[in-house]
């Protein structure tokens, strides 16, 4: 199934961003690798706790739950979810990511419902359809993140989990590598969702920047706000542990350990609120 057609991001930015992903897959780049043989002998396991080690996000059993896994083609996720038993539905703007969990589907004999579109184009899905939204890093490729939020709202089920992971804004703004001082610079702004500002520069490979990508700079106030304003309570957030002050200076660990690259959230959907009975005081 294909859409894409009401993404806020411009038509250049959406075929140039799936291109991109595209030559990704079909080079087996590591971003783009499908889950390994062991990971489907425990899948539940394999999926870890989905936020720190001592405060799980995940649920213990996922049989049953309709999961959706936005912007997370590549043959892991859908494919683990699936196993460990929710019912699941991918969307991804690569065709050729897409293709990897229909390879990975057909060989384990998993049912997965793949629509290709932008992850802020969800009008093909229906309203309080999803239990639990896994959504891996990816909404720097937006230059606006209202569409995002609203869609997800709208399809989440009151009570229902959104888990996503996001390139930290400050990682983002950064240089990759230390000045002459040994220290990394804020040289970009940020990107305000009412702005549609322009895409980062390019940059040389590098493990924080997907080669022949557009990228952009979101707030915290436009990534944490723009959730909770979208009808979310934020339940936590963290961020993960990728730094090494030891490690060579200049290399990912190094600069992670002064500017950690991403930034993971858990958010819940307001439900109804129970009218609660007069208590009658005797």
């Amino acid at each position: 199934m294909e859409n894409g057609s009401d993404s806020s991001v411009s038509k250049a930015t959406l075929y140039k961003n799936a291109a991109a992903w595209d030559r990704l897959a079909k080079a087996h780049d590591a971003l783009a690798s499908p889950a390994c043989d062991d990971a489907f002998i425990d899948p539940r396991n394999w999926l870890g706790t989905g936020g720190p080690a001592d405060r799980p996000w995940l649920p213990s059993n996922l049989s049953g739950l309709e999961v959706l896994c936005l912007a997370a083609g590549g043959g892991k996720h859908g494919p683990l979810y699936a196993a460990a038993g929710a019912k699941v539905t991918v969307v991804d703007l690569s065709a050729s990511m897409l293709d990897l969990d229909r390879q990975v589907a057909r060989e384990r004999k998993l049912h997965l419902e793949l629509i290709q579109s932008s992850m802020d184009d969800l009008q093909m899905l229906k309203n309080d359809q999803f239990d639990l939204i896994i959504h891996p890093v990816s909404s720097c490729y937006l230059s606006s993140l209202t569409n995002l939020f609203s869609g997800i709202a709208r399809i989440c089920r009151p009570g229902g989990s959104y888990l996503s992971q996001h390139k930290s804004p400050r990682s983002l703004q950064s240089s990759l590598h230390p000045n002459s001082n040994g220290r990394y610079e804020v040289i970009f702004p940020e990107c305000g969702s009412a702005d549609y500002s322009k895409a980062l520069p390019p940059t040389p490979p590098s493990p924080l920047r997907e080669v022949g990508t557009d990228e952009f700079v979101h707030s915290f106030t436009d990534i944490i706000g723009g959730i909770c304003r979208a009808g979310f309570c934020l339940e936590d957030f963290f961020e993960p542990s990728e730094g090494d002050r030891e490690a060579v200076r200049g290399s990912f660990a190094h600069r992670a350990a002064f500017l950690p690259p991403y930034i993971r959230i858990l958010a819940r959907k307001y439900g109804q609120r129970k009218t609660l009975k007069p208590v009658v005081v005797q």
